[in-house]
């Protein structure tokens, strides 16, 4: 199993929708800042939403583990193999996410049982 880069591409905010639906004052995500690099396997990393690793973990999870060697699905994504590109399920102020596979092997430390 590899480590996972995730890189925060873009905070977004969808001005007419929190205009409509937010709470007076809504900004862009005030948890993550852009360019924030995370690593991950199997485990959200530290300082990393709830949320956003709720919506990224299975191509997390598909990458770490072999995934994306050729383009996600059918080739009509994302062009380069072993990247996706998600968002947090945020719909007035969605993060921007890049997943990269990695050649970091993960460290898993086992404990014998006695």
């Amino acid at each position: 199993m590899k480590k996972v880069k995730i890189t925060v591409l873009r905070k977004t905010l969808q001005e007419d929708l929190a205009r409509e639906y937010g709470v007076e004052g809504l900004s862009a995500c005030p948890m993550l800042r852009e360019g924030e690099v995370f690593y991950a396997d199997y485990a959200k990393p530290d300082g990393l939403c709830d949320e956003a690793w709720k919506a990224i973990y299975q191509y997390v999870f598909a990458l770490a583990h072999g995934a994306g060697q050729e383009p996600f699905y059918f080739g009509d994504w994302i062009r380069t193999p072993g990247v996706a590109i998600c968002s947090c399920n945020d719909g007035l102020r969605p993060v921007i996410f890049k997943l990269e596979a990695t050649n970091q092997d993960v460290q898993i430390n086992y404990v014998p049982v006695s």
